[in-house]
């Protein structure tokens, strides 16, 4: 057999083996790895190269291979049990900054230039250190900063508005195809979705992503960027609904002299009104 043939079926044979091991260790991302992460999967690479170029005995290097994914995974039982075995596999966060203070010998024991903290902190669009008020290493070498007060972006719950919560839309399509499964988790079917594009105008064909929200909004991308796609109006439609009944309510309650029925429309004018207030939230923004 050719050198040529024997470094592909090895190349293959280590390819399944990596990819079986990569699996086996877990799906840790490349920015979540900490130092120990790096060098264990630095020494499983080297091994694998080893055994496709022949430069160790297909035993030893397989024995090898096994013990850099037990070893590993071991580490991290012990790691998830004990803090004192994470301290020293993960290693400990450190507190760069504190009140607003940069701590000097943290920096020292992080070995940690301050143009290093400037550019973590530009990194998160963060160019004065005197709006940080607390800074935090991770293990992973990623750098958590909590800003000042004063200085937080601003959110609903700081203006006082109320917001609803919204849950995670689902794709209905994708690549033309319908997906009943996800239809079905929203509490819709086929008939619902074929007479949305209807309205939009759209062929089933021509969309690439469908999306269907909280509320029941369609959201359509197609395969042709040319063709421009209604906006969806679901929410603003029901609210302005809403709004118009309890205009008409008010406007009837007004305008009969029959004092039940004046009473019966105010009483719904005031009910809606309270619906109006409550749905704001979701239908309004």
């Amino acid at each position: 057999m050719s050198d040529v043939l024997m470094i592909l079926l090895r190349s293959l044979g280590v390819f399944v083996l990596a990819l079986f091991i990569i699996r086996f260790l877990g799906r840790r991302q490349t920015s979540q790895m900490t130092l120990f992460d790096f060098v264990t999967a630095t020494v499983i690479g080297f091994i694998a190269a080893s055994l496709v170029l022949k430069l160790v005995p297909v035993l030893p290097g397989l024995a090898a291979l096994i013990v850099w994914t037990i070893l590993p995974i071991f580490s991290y039982l012990l790691a998830f049990k004990y803090k004192w075995v994470r301290d020293i596999i993960q290693g400990k966060e450190t507190v760069l900054i504190n009140h607003g203070k940069v701590l000097e010998d943290k920096l020292l024991e992080a070995r940690y230039t301050p143009e290093d903290l400037l550019s973590q902190l530009r990194r998160k669009n963060i160019f004065q250190v005197a709006d940080v008020e607390f800074a935090v290493l991770e293990p992973n070498g990623d750098l958590s900063v909590l800003l000042k007060k004063d200085k937080m972006p601003v959110t609903p719950k700081t203006l006082g508005i109320e917001v609803a919560n919204q849950s995670v839309p689902q794709t209905v399509m994708m690549d033309g195809e319908i997906i009943d499964e996800h239809l079905t988790a929203l509490g819709l079917n086929r008939n619902w979705l074929l007479t949305e594009l209807e309205k939009a105008a759209v062929a089933p064909e021509n969309v690439f992503i469908a999306q269907v929200d909280s509320v029941g909004q369609l959201y359509l991308d197609l395969f042709d960027d040319a063709l421009i796609v209604p906006r969806p109006k679901t929410k603003e439609l029901a609210y302005a609904n809403i709004k118009k009944c309890q205009a008409d309510c008010e406007l009837y309650a007004l305008a009969t002299k029959h004092q039940g029925a004046k009473k019966m429309y105010s009483n719904a004018a005031k009910e809606l009104a309270q619906v109006v207030e409550e749905l704001k939230p979701l239908l309004s923004r």
